[in-house]
C-alpha cells in the first residue's frame, strides 16, 4: 500500500484481531500502556470499513523495513494511493 509517499507492507487483519494485539503490545511499554484502553473500547461501525488493518507491517526506506520485527498499523483508506495484494488469507504466525 501507497500513502503520503510512503510504502507499507504487512498483512492485513481483521479489525477484531487488529484491536486485541495493540492493547496487548502498549500494555507491555512503560511509556505507553495507559494509551492500550483506547484499543479496547467497542467500535460503532456504520457503512463500509474506512480503514486496512496490518499486522507484521513495516514501512518500506529502500531495502529497508522499519521496524525489522513488524508492527500494528493502519491507514484511512482515503489517504491510500496505491495498492497490490498477494495471498489474502490470514495468519498470526
Amino acid at each position: 500500500m501507497v500513502t503520503g509517499g510512503a510504502v507499507i507492507t504487512g498483512r492485513l487483519a481483521p479489525e477484531a484481531v487488529w484491536r486485541q494485539r495493540v492493547p496487548e503490545v502498549l500494555g507491555d511499554s512503560a511509556h505507553l500502556g495507559e494509551f492500550s484502553a483506547v484499543f479496547t473500547a467497542p467500535t460503532r461501525r456504520d457503512g463500509p470499513p474506512a480503514y486496512p488493518h496490518f499486522h507484521m507491517a513495516r514501512i518500506l526506506q529502500g531495502t529497508v523495513g522499519i521496524p525489522e520485527t513488524g508492527g500494528m498499523y493502519r491507514v484511512s483508506i482515503a489517504d491510500v494511493s496505491a495498492w497490490t495484494m498477494d495471498d489474502c488469507s490470514y495468519s498470526d504466525h
